[in-house]
């Protein structure tokens, strides 16, 4: 397939990826779809969804469907939302507020990330509703002067990422040249030359309208800008974050708090306890610890230790993932790279058909099924291998 400003002669989330690694230079490519060492917990979250067989009921009388959920008082058009995904302007012009106005025209919730290049201002200005993620240090200052932005700013919904105590081995980021901070060189120039569309429609734009891009949102302040040497002091004082400063959080934030990246079911006991409103969980896309189990797999016991909503992402690509995310006890399912690759390709307008060809699959997969609702999933639907 051509790489194509034409969204619908896309049929599958796969295929904006594909488009998507010719569009960009190797470095930004190697970046959004990097993960962690030998890329273990990457393969291993494909590998969950094929040893999972769905398990069809016929003459149910589907004529009813509805894929509408609830999740904490809100009500969505689907069981699906996009991940929070870091340096996404980098990738595809204004790439954070064009993926969360697609959700928000869509009725799906966005999570921005806290190292967006896009001030969390302008992008909940563009689209209402929208989440926000932050990754924290265990600095109670620091904490409560971001939370007190992250109010004035008008979001309701707080998602803080809990596994990323030390940056995760991306060795794969070094072997295509990406690194944080960016590093101007032949290397870089070469890259970007050979890529003009991206050079030109990202980031020769990007820099002509907004400058050079600073990660906007990781504290109260303004970051450090990509290209510079102070970026990795953005980062550090993350091994010190514990659960004190969760319980510290939740007594300042009134609205639902939900903790990313749960992989234990006594760390899903504990959030609860804490008195989080719910929980992701989640491998980091497999960018984080290499070798850690898939989502999937643990789900079921987390779902069984825990009462408050479970969601999950990491390596969600069809809506028979999503089907199958429920039938073993998920509430939600957020979906990051595809979205990224998506909106490169085509911008709001590409975000816009990915999360239609992906309601269109949940919606098919349903009536096969032989459900009417998600809530009518149950473990009943599948078996492993």
């Amino acid at each position: 397939m051509r790489a194509s400003r034409r969204p619908e002669s896309f049929l599958a989330l796969k295929d904006f990826e594909k488009a998507a690694r010719r569009i960009l230079p190797r470095p930004i490519f190697g970046y959004v779809a990097g993960a962690a060492e030998d890329n273990e917990s990457l393969n291993a979250c494909a590998a969950a969804f094929a040893d999972l067989d769905l398990v069809p009921r016929v003459l149910m009388d589907v004529s009813k469907r509805s894929q509408r959920v609830t999740l904490f008082g809100r009500s969505y058009a689907a069981p699906f939302g996009i991940a929070p995904m870091g340096l996404s302007a980098l990738s595809a012009f204004r790439g954070d507020i064009v993926q969360a106005q697609a959700a928000r025209d869509a009725e799906i919730p966005m999570i921005l990330s806290g190292t967006a290049l896009i001030r969390m201002e302008d992008v909940i200005a563009a689209a209402p509703g929208t989440w926000f993620q932050a990754y924290l240090p265990g600095d109670t200052g620091r904490i409560d002067a971001l939370l007190d932005r992250v109010t004035a700013a008008g979001f309701d919904r707080l998602v803080v990422t809990v596994d990323i105590p030390v940056a995760g081995n991306r060795e794969n980021n070094i072997r295509t040249g990406f690194s944080t901070p960016l590093r101007p060189g032949l290397r870089l120039a070469l890259d970007g030359l050979t890529h003009p569309r991206w050079l030109v429609d990202t980031f020769a734009r990007t820099l002509a309208k907004y400058g050079m891009p600073h990660f906007e949102n990781s504290f109260a302040e303004r970051g450090a800008p990509i290209l510079s040497s102070n970026v990795m002091r953005d980062f550090t004082a993350r091994d010190h974050f514990n659960w004190d400063h969760i319980r510290h959080i939740r007594r300042r934030w009134k609205n639902p708090l939900i903790i990313k990246g749960i992989l234990h079911p006594a760390d899903a006991l504990v959030a609860q306890n804490t008195g989080v409103d719910g929980i992701i969980v989640s491998c980091h896309g497999g960018r984080q610890l290499d070798g850690a189990i898939a989502p999937l797999r643990i789900l079921p016991e987390i779902r069984a230790a825990v009462t408050l909503p479970v969601m999950i992402d990491s390596g969600f690509r069809r809506g028979s993932h999503i089907l199958k995310a429920f039938a073993l006890g998920a509430d939600f399912v957020f979906v990051g790279r595809p979205f990224n690759y998506a909106a490169v390709v085509a911008g709001k307008a590409g975000v816009a058909h990915a999360i239609t060809l992906l309601k269109a699959e949940v919606d098919r997969d349903m009536a096969m099924l032989g459900v009417t609702d998600c809530g009518g999933i149950t473990r009943d639907h599948v078996r492993f291998r």
